[in-house]
């Protein structure tokens, strides 16, 4: 096991089992020290996913460890092989910060020595919240190996990243830390269906049941969000980074196919949009395509909103112009042509004429496989389409 030094402060390098303390109990992950050009960084891992984290300095005898993209960091003191203290989510101002601890060695997620003989079948159609008013829908995927399971949830707005857990006798238990999301499912296991309940961080919780079903589909991304009228122009106004007013129509973009991202730089799935977008742009590096980011943000602080977004443009070598839309709760009336936001991202396909000719909600991400293959096969196919048009 090998020490670095760390202004003074030593980390030691191996995996670690964190915990936080949720209402719904411990949500544990696991995250590996290693030390990379002579300065500790961590490695935080959901499953098939692991998450650079390298914004780490030392203040008043307390680590801080900023994780990256989401505003959200750990402040925590260092005893050898144990750590503790507490996460603060930041962009929840509303929420007390999070008790945290973490012990080196400890390579399992929930349970040691989990047992159990079931086999959980590959796809589940899933419900949050049944039969009630908040009732919604999913699809579960999942991967299992001995009593290791992993997997995702995709909803209309999007997928439930990385989830990684066990079963342990008839208890599934699942985890995903990220830096914006915490979550924790548990449930009961029980002929093809579950039964059990989902936390995310300190603020909700709600029941869900699922049962095995290998032809669930959710509905067309294509077709949950369209312009109220044919007639009504797609227009919108935002700030530049340097604070000058973008609009849109916009006479220098004529002629140009444009892709609008509505996104949020506290929005995962946006994260995993953006990332494609941004391999993608430097790839084709075609002049006749325009991709523009709208970063709708949970705080109306426009400095603030622009460092944000700088992180994500820094971290996602993004070449594409983003704009600052101003806040969340503002976009429904700011995009008031838009029958209605059901989630982020949503993209919006514009033609060489300035015509809306498709509009996608929500993004499959990584933790998808197939499905987030799928999703990048439809941008790109609809991205040529509209680009060979004269």
């Amino acid at each position: 096991m090998s020490h670095s030094a760390f202004h003074g402060l030593i980390i030691a390098s191996g995996i670690w089992r964190a915990v936080l303390m949720t209402p719904g109990g411990e949500l544990p992950f696991n995250f590996e020290t290693k030390e990379v050009n002579g300065r500790s960084e961590i490695f935080i891992n959901n499953g098939d996913e692991n998450i650079e984290v390298n914004e780490i300095s030392y203040a008043n005898d307390s680590l801080i460890i900023q994780l990256p993209v989401y505003d959200s960091e750990f402040r925590v003191s260092v005893a050898g092989d144990s750590m503790k203290g507490y996460w603060y989510n930041n962009s929840r101002k509303n929420y007390a910060p999070m008790p945290f601890k973490a012990f080196l060695g400890e390579n399992y997620r929930f349970i040691k020595n989990a047992k159990s003989e079931i086999k959980l079948p590959e796809k589940w159609e899933w419900k949050f919240s049944p039969d009630t008013k908040d009732s919604s829908e999913a699809v579960a995927l999942f991967k299992q190996d001995g009593t290791d399971v992993r997997g995702t949830l995709l909803t209309e707005s999007g997928d439930y990243r990385f989830l990684h857990g066990s079963l342990n006798n008839d208890s599934l238990f699942l985890s995903y830390f990220d830096g914006a999301f915490a979550y924790l499912f548990k449930a009961s296991v029980k002929n093809n269906t579950m039964n059990g309940v989902f936390y995310s961080g300190h603020h909700w919780q709600q029941p869900w049941q699922a049962v095995v079903n290998e032809n669930a589909e959710l509905p067309d991304p294509f077709k949950l969000t369209f312009l109220k009228s044919d007639t009504t122009p797609f227009s919108f106004s935002a700030l530049r980074l340097d604070s000058t007013v973008f609009s849109f129509p916009n006479k220098e973009l004529k002629g140009r196919v444009v892709i609008v991202e509505m996104m949020g730089t506290w929005c995962p799935n946006c994260m995993d949009e953006t990332a494609f977008l941004s391999d993608y742009y430097a790839k084709i590096k075609n002049q006749d395509l325009t991709i523009i980011g709208l970063a709708f943000e949970k705080t109306s602080d426009f400095r603030k909103s622009v460092s944000n977004v700088k992180r994500v443009k820094d971290r996602y070598h993004v070449q594409y112009e983003t704009l600052i839309a101003g806040n969340r709760e503002g976009a429904a009336s700011k995009m008031s042509m838009l029958s209605k936001i059901n989630g982020y991202p949503t993209t919006i396909f514009i033609d060489r004429k300035g015509k809306v000719r498709k509009i996608y909600t929500g993004f499959n991400g990584p933790a998808t496989g197939a499905f987030h293959e799928r999703t990048k096969d439809d941008f790109i196919r609809i991205i040529n389409t509209l680009l060979s048009e004269k």
